[in-house]
């Protein structure tokens, strides 16, 4: 047993040295691009706070079978203000094709206005930043349950609610006479207008008025100093609506309303020089021109890197 044990070490012992490889000969040597398996560095920094997130991978495979899947999608923006106005030089004051809800229906003269079925509103192609102006609307048609909201809007206003809505409008309400701006509601007119009236509209911006800001980004706009807003009923005047106005460019304004499945309530707008009410006396204020002679403001406005290049003429 001894003698079997001895002879199992000593051939245990031997070791064929040819069936050893050699590592010079055998082992492939690292070229660049090699995968290697790289140990993370323990990170012992107190200040660092360690981040449990892990992304998820982009499946490429995936996205790319998606660009091929031939499917084709149109989008089309829509765009809130449009880069170029409807006013052209050889035109008169009219009611704006680009600046209104889709929901707003244009006569042919684009004079008169009508709208169903919610609080819509449309501008004109002019605006004034300065002087004394002066413009009328007619109530032609309101209905079983029409009404309206009638005044003046700043560029940013916006074309899908009333009037009277936001910061932007100023209005003057059918139901009881009062005036509205930010939708809130103040006294006013002794009583509200009606169907076959007639509203005149009075604005003085004093010369010099300070132009509003493009963007919030910018100073809010100034107040111009001795501005007032006044409304006509029928040629009688109804008192200064509102006064000490932010400067800006105050474009005319409508918005209408009725209930579903009811006739359009329609407005007629008259931009002078012929008015059915006109007052020769202005207690001291200065007299108004028409709005038709607002001389006219082309511009491109695009934005740019979150810049505007507006471009007056």
């Amino acid at each position: 047993m001894d003698s079997l044990q001895a002879t199992y070490r000593e051939e245990d012992d031997k070791v064929d040295e040819s069936a050893i490889p050699n590592p010079a000969t055998t082992m492939t040597p690292l070229t660049i691009g090699t995968a290697v398996k790289k140990f993370k560095k323990k990170n012992n920094n107190v200040w660092v706070t360690k981040s449990t997130r892990k992304g998820k991978k982009k499946n490429k495979s995936n996205s790319h079978h998606n660009a091929q899947a031939g499917e084709t999608v149109l989008i089309t923006p829509i765009q809130k203000f449009p880069d170029k106005s409807d006013d052209t030089q050889d035109m008169k004051i009219y009611l704006s094709n680009i600046y209104k809800a889709e929901k707003v229906e244009l006569s042919d003269d684009k004079l008169s206005a009508g709208s169903t079925k919610g609080y819509m509103m449309v501008r004109a192609t002019k605006g004034v930043v300065e002087g004394a102006w002066y413009f009328e609307i007619k109530v032609a048609s309101l209905g079983e349950s029409g009404h309206t909201r009638l005044g003046w809007s700043m560029e940013k206003g916006d074309l899908q609610v009333p009037v009277v809505y936001d910061g932007n409008n100023f209005g003057y309400r059918d139901i009881d006479g009062s005036k509205v701006h930010k939708a809130l509601r103040e006294k006013y007119g002794e009583e509200g207008y009606k169907e076959g009236n007639v509203i005149g509209f009075y604005i003085s911006l004093p010369e010099g008025g300070y132009a509003c800001a493009p963007d919030a980004k910018e100073e809010a706009p100034k107040v111009v100093p001795g501005s007032e807003m006044s409304f006509f009923k029928n040629g009688i005047w109804q008192g200064v609506a509102f006064k000490d106005l932010c400067g800006g460019r105050y474009y005319p304004a409508t918005s209408m309303y009725t209930l579903p499945n009811q006739p359009n309530c329609v407005v007629k707008f008259n931009f002078g020089p012929n008015f059915e009410f006109f007052l020769t006396d202005f207690n001291e204020r200065p007299v108004p021109r028409p709005m038709v002679e607002v001389p006219y403001h082309g511009f491109e406005n695009r934005v740019e890197n979150g810049v505007s290049t507006e471009k007056n003429h």
